[in-house]
């Protein structure tokens, strides 16, 4: 459930859609297989996460995932990485809200 403006810097509660930008992480992790057939492999379950980002901060940072990190915020101006990192980073896109 969202409670509050994603930046950790920020306290703006959330409080409607139309204020802000919403942000939709699709994030694949593995976990051990639960059935007789498949033991011993693994395999990879989806989970959606939502966070969002007040006015004031949206115009100053985006969010950004990288696998074992989580999301974090990141200022505009530096969102391009180099070619090494953006294999393992994901700029992420606001949803249309």
């Amino acid at each position: 459930m969202l409670s509050k403006c994603a930046n950790p810097g920020c306290p703006a509660p959330f409080l409607y859609l139309h204020q802000g930008k919403l942000f939709r992480v699709d994030t694949n992790s593995e976990v051990p297989a639960t059935d007789a057939a498949a033991e011993g492999r693994r395999k990879l379950a989806r989970r959606l996460e939502f966070f969002w980002l007040c006015d004031q901060c949206a115009v100053l940072v985006t969010l950004s995932y990288k696998k074992g990190v989580g999301v974090t915020a990141v200022p505009l101006s530096s969102t391009q990485v180099s070619r090494t990192e953006a294999s393992n980073t994901q700029t992420l896109v606001a949803s249309a809200g």
